[in-house]
């Protein structure tokens, strides 16, 4: 029976989960889209929406929270500067697990977990082709 289990531990040590989901969740901050399995997914969702809920406080203190976790500074100044004014009106649910089906390789249930915000604006010039810029920030 699964009583008294509040922690998924998906077969690590406490470090590597931890080490694991901050950098799941530096990934799913910075490419809006991750795929991932089943489990991983459910045991991101609450690690990104605190991170998101802590970021929309927006003191040093709350910076400082988030760098524990975010260490990259250019996730952490993405967070800050384009995600969190999506969320100024909402309170939870920052995030969206969407079941896929089954891994070929080895039948493990694969998920998509994404952000509920916006898809960012694709720069295209005068032909309709994108810009170089776009093609960056998009890799």
């Amino acid at each position: 029976m699964g009583h008294r289990d509040k922690v998924k531990k998906l077969g690590r040590t406490k470090s590597h989960r931890e080490a694991m989901l901050a950098n799941m969740a530096m990934s799913l901050l910075q490419h809006r889209v991750i795929r991932t399995t089943d489990a991983k997914a459910k045991a991101l969702r609450p690690v990104v929406d605190r991170l998101i809920s802590t970021a929309k406080k927006d003191t040093l203190a709350s910076k400082r929270q988030v760098a524990r976790i975010i260490r990259q500074k250019v996730v952490h100044k993405k967070l800050f500067d384009e995600i969190i004014p999506h969320f100024k009106d909402r309170d939870s649910g920052f995030t969206r697990v969407v079941k896929l089906g089954v891994r070929r390789g080895d039948g493990a249930p694969m998920s998509v977990v994404e952000l509920l915000t916006p898809p960012p604006k694709i720069e295209t010039d005068k032909k309709g082709k994108k810009s170089k810029k776009a093609e960056v920030t998009k890799k």
